[in-house]
Protein backbone atom coordinates (compact mmCIF):
# COMPACT_ATOMS: atom_id res chain seq x y z
CA UNK A 1 0.00 0.00 0.00
CA UNK A 2 0.98 3.46 -0.49
CA UNK A 3 2.05 5.25 2.60
CA UNK A 4 1.89 9.07 4.01
CA UNK A 5 3.06 10.62 6.52
CA UNK A 6 0.46 12.87 8.81
CA UNK A 7 2.25 15.78 10.85
CA UNK A 8 1.22 15.40 14.73
CA UNK A 9 2.15 19.02 15.59
CA UNK A 10 -0.88 18.59 18.95
CA UNK A 11 -3.41 20.96 16.45
CA UNK A 12 -5.36 18.34 14.92
CA UNK A 13 -7.91 15.15 15.18
CA UNK A 14 -4.99 12.78 13.92
CA UNK A 15 -7.08 9.45 14.60
CA UNK A 16 -10.04 10.77 12.33
CA UNK A 17 -7.11 11.89 9.74
CA UNK A 18 -5.31 8.32 9.95
CA UNK A 19 -8.74 6.21 9.61
CA UNK A 20 -9.42 8.11 6.67
CA UNK A 21 -5.86 7.23 4.99
CA UNK A 22 -6.62 4.01 6.01
CA UNK A 23 -9.85 3.54 5.03
CA UNK A 24 -8.46 4.99 1.12
CA UNK A 25 -5.83 2.44 0.99
CA UNK A 26 -2.90 4.05 2.44
CA UNK A 27 -0.62 3.26 5.15
CA UNK A 28 -0.08 6.19 8.00
CA UNK A 29 2.84 7.20 9.87
CA UNK A 30 2.47 9.48 12.66
CA UNK A 31 5.32 12.30 12.12
CA UNK A 32 6.41 14.50 15.10
CA UNK A 33 10.38 15.31 14.32
CA UNK A 34 12.27 17.06 11.83
CA UNK A 35 14.26 13.45 10.74
CA UNK A 36 10.42 11.66 10.29
CA UNK A 37 9.59 14.47 7.83
CA UNK A 38 12.35 14.38 5.65
CA UNK A 39 12.05 10.25 5.62
CA UNK A 40 8.71 10.45 3.99
CA UNK A 41 7.47 9.63 0.01
CA UNK A 42 4.69 12.54 0.71
CA UNK A 43 3.26 14.50 3.68
CA UNK A 44 -0.27 15.64 4.95
CA UNK A 45 -0.12 18.91 7.71
CA UNK A 46 -3.75 19.02 8.79
CA UNK A 47 -5.00 21.17 11.64
CA UNK A 48 -8.05 22.75 13.59
CA UNK A 49 -7.58 26.06 15.62
CA UNK A 50 -5.98 29.17 14.98
CA UNK A 51 -3.27 30.46 12.44
CA UNK A 52 -0.73 31.63 15.41
CA UNK A 53 -1.49 28.40 17.47
CA UNK A 54 -0.77 26.30 14.77
CA UNK A 55 2.97 28.06 13.25
CA UNK A 56 3.58 28.20 17.19
CA UNK A 57 2.79 24.09 17.54
CA UNK A 58 5.08 23.74 14.15
CA UNK A 59 7.99 26.28 15.56
CA UNK A 60 8.20 24.56 18.55
CA UNK A 61 9.18 20.90 17.11
CA UNK A 62 11.60 22.45 14.22
CA UNK A 63 8.90 21.15 12.17
CA UNK A 64 8.36 24.59 10.17
CA UNK A 65 11.74 24.37 8.80
CA UNK A 66 11.61 20.41 8.02
CA UNK A 67 8.36 21.31 6.40
CA UNK A 68 9.30 23.72 3.87
CA UNK A 69 12.71 21.50 3.07
CA UNK A 70 10.52 18.62 2.31
CA UNK A 71 8.23 20.66 -0.17
CA UNK A 72 11.74 21.97 -1.93
CA UNK A 73 12.29 18.26 -2.49
CA UNK A 74 9.54 17.70 -5.00
CA UNK A 75 7.62 15.28 -3.09
CA UNK A 76 3.40 15.60 -2.39
CA UNK A 77 2.58 17.77 0.29
CA UNK A 78 -1.35 18.38 1.43
CA UNK A 79 -2.37 20.62 3.60
CA UNK A 80 -5.90 19.99 5.17
CA UNK A 81 -8.23 23.07 6.55
CA UNK A 82 -5.85 24.86 9.53
CA UNK A 83 -3.06 22.88 7.29
CA UNK A 84 -4.05 24.40 4.16
CA UNK A 85 -3.81 27.71 5.62
CA UNK A 86 -0.63 27.38 7.33
CA UNK A 87 0.97 27.16 3.38
CA UNK A 88 0.27 31.10 3.01
CA UNK A 89 2.73 33.26 3.71
CA UNK A 90 0.67 35.24 6.08
CA UNK A 91 -2.56 34.85 8.51
CA UNK A 92 -4.32 37.90 10.29
CA UNK A 93 -5.69 35.94 13.07
CA UNK A 94 -5.11 38.12 16.60
CA UNK A 95 -2.57 40.13 13.99
CA UNK A 96 -0.35 39.64 10.99
CA UNK A 97 1.86 36.16 11.24
CA UNK A 98 4.51 34.74 9.37
CA UNK A 99 3.30 31.32 7.47
CA UNK A 100 5.15 28.62 6.08
CA UNK A 101 5.17 30.74 2.75
CA UNK A 102 5.31 27.48 0.38
CA UNK A 103 1.55 29.36 -1.83
CA UNK A 104 1.91 33.15 -2.18
CA UNK A 105 -0.76 35.04 -0.77
CA UNK A 106 -2.49 35.55 2.87
CA UNK A 107 -5.19 34.12 5.01
CA UNK A 108 -7.66 36.42 6.09
CA UNK A 109 -11.50 36.41 8.00
CA UNK A 110 -13.95 35.20 5.45
CA UNK A 111 -16.62 38.04 4.22
CA UNK A 112 -19.98 35.73 5.08
CA UNK A 113 -22.48 39.04 5.33
CA UNK A 114 -25.42 38.10 7.23
CA UNK A 115 -24.19 34.84 7.60
CA UNK A 116 -22.95 32.59 10.35
CA UNK A 117 -19.16 32.56 11.35
CA UNK A 118 -17.62 30.06 11.63
CA UNK A 119 -18.99 28.68 8.42
CA UNK A 120 -19.65 25.26 9.49
CA UNK A 121 -21.66 22.60 7.22
CA UNK A 122 -21.56 20.82 4.03
CA UNK A 123 -21.00 23.06 0.90
CA UNK A 124 -20.37 22.43 -3.01
CA UNK A 125 -16.72 22.85 -4.17
CA UNK A 126 -16.57 24.46 -8.17
CA UNK A 127 -13.07 23.56 -9.65
CA UNK A 128 -11.44 25.74 -11.58
CA UNK A 129 -8.93 24.08 -13.27
CA UNK A 130 -7.71 20.26 -13.96
CA UNK A 131 -5.25 18.35 -11.33
CA UNK A 132 -4.94 14.93 -10.11
CA UNK A 133 -6.51 15.55 -6.80
CA UNK A 134 -9.72 16.31 -8.71
CA UNK A 135 -10.12 13.38 -10.77
CA UNK A 136 -13.20 11.05 -10.18
CA UNK A 137 -15.24 13.76 -8.15
CA UNK A 138 -18.99 14.50 -9.54
CA UNK A 139 -20.09 17.48 -10.86
CA UNK A 140 -21.43 18.86 -7.78
CA UNK A 141 -18.81 17.76 -5.20
CA UNK A 142 -20.05 18.61 -1.29
CA UNK A 143 -17.15 18.64 1.01
CA UNK A 144 -17.84 18.97 5.05
CA UNK A 145 -16.42 23.03 6.31
CA UNK A 146 -15.47 23.93 9.68
CA UNK A 147 -13.40 27.89 9.33
CA UNK A 148 -13.78 31.24 10.00
CA UNK A 149 -10.69 32.76 7.43
CA UNK A 150 -10.12 31.99 3.95
CA UNK A 151 -7.35 31.18 2.03
CA UNK A 152 -6.01 34.33 -0.55
CA UNK A 153 -3.43 33.16 -3.63
CA UNK A 154 -1.55 36.00 -4.41
CA UNK A 155 -1.90 34.19 -8.00
CA UNK A 156 -5.08 33.17 -9.68
CA UNK A 157 -3.60 30.45 -11.12
CA UNK A 158 -3.06 28.49 -7.33
CA UNK A 159 -6.60 28.07 -7.44
CA UNK A 160 -7.65 24.55 -7.80
CA UNK A 161 -11.30 24.93 -6.66
CA UNK A 162 -13.82 27.56 -5.17
CA UNK A 163 -16.53 27.38 -2.51
CA UNK A 164 -19.25 29.82 -1.89
CA UNK A 165 -20.39 31.07 1.52
CA UNK A 166 -21.55 34.55 1.52
CA UNK A 167 -18.19 35.72 -0.85
CA UNK A 168 -17.08 33.24 -2.82
CA UNK A 169 -13.19 32.27 -1.59
CA UNK A 170 -10.56 29.18 -2.21
CA UNK A 171 -11.69 25.82 -1.20
CA UNK A 172 -8.73 24.57 -2.73
CA UNK A 173 -5.01 25.37 -3.74
CA UNK A 174 -1.96 24.32 -5.57
CA UNK A 175 1.48 25.85 -5.88
CA UNK A 176 3.53 22.96 -7.84
CA UNK A 177 4.09 19.78 -5.22
CA UNK A 178 2.27 21.88 -2.63
CA UNK A 179 -1.65 21.69 -2.75
CA UNK A 180 -4.23 22.38 0.03
CA UNK A 181 -7.82 21.86 0.77
CA UNK A 182 -9.85 23.94 3.32
CA UNK A 183 -12.65 21.52 3.91
CA UNK A 184 -12.24 18.31 5.76
CA UNK A 185 -11.91 15.28 3.81
CA UNK A 186 -11.81 12.78 6.55
CA UNK A 187 -15.33 13.81 6.98
CA UNK A 188 -16.62 14.40 3.54
CA UNK A 189 -17.61 11.18 2.76
CA UNK A 190 -17.28 9.86 -0.48
CA UNK A 191 -16.17 13.15 -1.99
CA UNK A 192 -13.29 13.36 0.60
CA UNK A 193 -12.16 9.79 0.22
CA UNK A 194 -11.73 10.17 -3.29
CA UNK A 195 -9.50 12.99 -2.62
CA UNK A 196 -7.33 11.00 -0.17
CA UNK A 197 -6.92 8.28 -2.52
CA UNK A 198 -6.02 10.49 -5.29
CA UNK A 199 -3.34 12.32 -2.78
CA UNK A 200 -2.06 8.42 -1.93
CA UNK A 201 -1.19 8.12 -6.13
CA UNK A 202 0.41 11.39 -6.20
CA UNK A 203 4.76 10.45 -6.99
CA UNK A 204 4.05 6.91 -7.45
Amino acid sequence: MTGAGVIDSGICNLGSIARALERAGGTVQVVTTPDQVAAQQRLILPGVGSFPAGMDALESRGLDRAIVAFAATGKPVFGICLGMQLLFETGEEFGTRKGLGLIPGRVRAINAGDLAVPHMGWNNILPIQEDPLLQGLPDNAYFYFVHSFVCEPADAAHVLARATYGEEFCAMARNGNVRGLQAHPEKSQQCGATVLRNFLGLGT
